[in-house]
């Protein structure tokens, strides 16, 4: 089909053409665009267009894509540029002003809260919708805070201090739900469903304890819904019993059961160093049928708070790989075995970065590059909030101050993967990379999130959502150590028609993102 759609495309472009080029002036002499990309090499990955082009906008949609002359009220000059769909990120924690800023400094047109969703899942977009976006925003259901909210007997809030206030608790952590538990928890997932959640999210990771038929029943009832599941895997462990390749292969047979379109988030960092045996299994139950889907950030180390349950028990270290305290780096200093102990005991929430992989060993590097460069797979950054001293920044702050901390990931994961994995190592190409970050994620989502079927794309009728970088210098600059530094390479960002980043600088006096729901919205 997508050879069918390359031919189909170039076919009509020859048409426009050779047949008909006055009647496209005639009409542009008459009717200006609001905005002309001129003379940069667009990448449309549905339709294989990897050539010179002029790209017109009016509005917030893509009017057209043709080698013809356009002119327009505003015009970019895009030469010796890459025009591209604008980055789709599935894996978006940092729903704040700030850090959707700093996601749209690293070529970021949608950031997508998937892997925990929210809950509730009205609240959120309302709350969103009256603060306003730089980019557009969408959530999953979260599991994980209904079980909270069930199992705890409290109201569920989509704030984050809700969240992590309740996040040491073991009680939701580690019980199995009763029946009534069950009914409580499948109401509260039904309920954000049908306010638009974006499928499901599980953080079965961070409840290892959950019974397996309360996620088989969770995934049924969203596979009866034909809504996608988001899971971080049960386990993170080499060893068996309760290894991360049993983790894995709970969600391929739950998929597979229900016929769920199931997605794995941040494949690298959960495998270990098990991913030479986690890979051909994905494989082949993809290539059995199975609707299984990937991601992985270019990075070999993660982030999630100190207390999380698979940093406990009487053997984690040997089932983590030998991990010890200095894996583990808090505002940019590794820590000591008396630190970690205290911060697990008396501040579970602290936000951590661990270091799963080395990425100086060649070993190591091979490893992660077989999850980021898995067939079919996309890239999510997983990236957080921003916080100074563990307080998070105020939403009108701009630029993001040096000391503030997070992961960065949250920074430079887009223009990484570009750097690294099409330019310096020519792992892939510019058309593939393009549709790892833009056409990848809009196509796991466009069957039950009609939006996504006009999202990366460079077409005609497309979303005016648009990156465009220079391959030549584009990098990451954030550091384990200086995580607060934008991009290079990222020239201009349009959202919704919106230009937001023009000549490398974010414009703070507009807001053109918007939400993303599901299809009963």
């Amino acid at each position: 089909m997508k050879k069918f759609g390359q031919l189909l495309f170039k076919i009509t472009l020859l048409i426009g053409v050779f047949t008909a080029p006055q009647v496209v002036n005639a009409a542009l002499a008459a009717d200006d665009y609001d905005i002309a990309i001129i003379g940069g090499r667009v990448i449309d990955p549905e339709t294989g267009l990897d050539e010179r082009r002029n790209v017109g906008i009016t509005g917030n949609s893509i009017m057209v894509v043709t080698l013809e002359a356009i002119r327009a009220t505003k015009t970019i000059d895009a030469t010796g540029l890459v025009v591209s769909p604008g980055f789709i990120d599935m894996h978006a924690h940092g729903q704040t002003i700030p850090a959707a800023r700093m996601q749209a400094m690293d070529g970021v047109t949608t950031g997508l809260e998937l892997e925990a969703g929210v809950l509730p899942v009205s609240a959120y977009y309302a709350d969103l919708g009256r603060e306003g976006r730089p980019i557009n925003y969408g959530a999953s259901v979260n599991w994980a805070s209904a079980r909270i909210a069930t199992h705890l007997n409290t109201k569920p809030s989509h704030a984050l201090d809700w969240f992590f206030d309740n996040f040491k608790d073991p009680t939701w952590q580690n019980a199995v739900s009763t029946d009534e538990q069950l009914g409580g928890i499948a109401d509260l997932v039904s309920e954000g469903l049908d306010q638009g959640g974006i499928g499901v999210g599980f953080l079965l990771g961070y409840a290892p304890g959950t019974g397996r038929k309360e996620y088989y029943e969770m995934t049924n009832l969203a596979a009866k819904r034909n809504m996608p599941t988001f899971t971080h895997a049960r386990f993170l462990s080499m060893l068996e019993p309760d290894s991360s390749f049993e983790g894995m292969a709970e969600i391929i047979s739950v998929a597979a059961s229900t016929g769920a379109r199931a997605h794995i988030v941040h494949l690298n960092s959960m495998s270990l160093r098990d991913i030479d045996l986690i890979k051909p299994m994905i494989e082949g139950a993809q290539q059995r049928g199975v609707a299984i889907t990937t991601e992985a950030y270019p990075y070999g180390a993660g982030s999630t708070g100190i207390g999380a349950a698979m940093f406990h028990g009487p053997n984690w270290r040997e089932r983590t790989g030998g991990m010890t305290a200095h894996n583990f780096d808090v505002n940019g200093k590794r820590l000591t075995e008396e630190e970690f102990a205290y911060l697990q005991k008396e501040k579970p929430g602290t936000e951590t970065i661990i270091h799963f992989l080395d990425v100086e060993k060649p070993s190591d590097k091979a490893k992660l590059d077989m999850s980021i460069l898995m067939p079919g797979g996309v890239i999510g950054s997983d990236g957080g909030t921003w916080s100074i001293d563990g307080q998070r920044i105020a939403k009108e702050t701009w630029p993001v101050p040096a000391n503030a901390w997070s992961h960065p990931r949250g920074a430079g994961t887009y223009a990484r993967f570009l750097r690294h994995y099409v330019r310096e190592t020519n792992s892939v190409t510019l058309l593939d990379a393009v549709e790892r970050l833009s056409y990848g994620p809009a196509k796991i989502l466009q069957s039950s999130v009609p939006q996504m079927k006009k999202k990366g794309r460079i077409q005609a009728g497309a979303d005016a959502d648009i990156v465009i970088f220079d391959l030549n210098t584009v990098a990451d600059n954030a550091t384990y150590a200086e995580p607060a530094q934008t991009s290079s390479g990222i020239q201009h960002v349009i959202v919704n028609g919106v230009v937001l980043v023009e000549n490398g600088t974010l414009d703070t006096g507009v807001m053109p993102g918007k939400p993303i729901r599901n299809r009963v919205n």
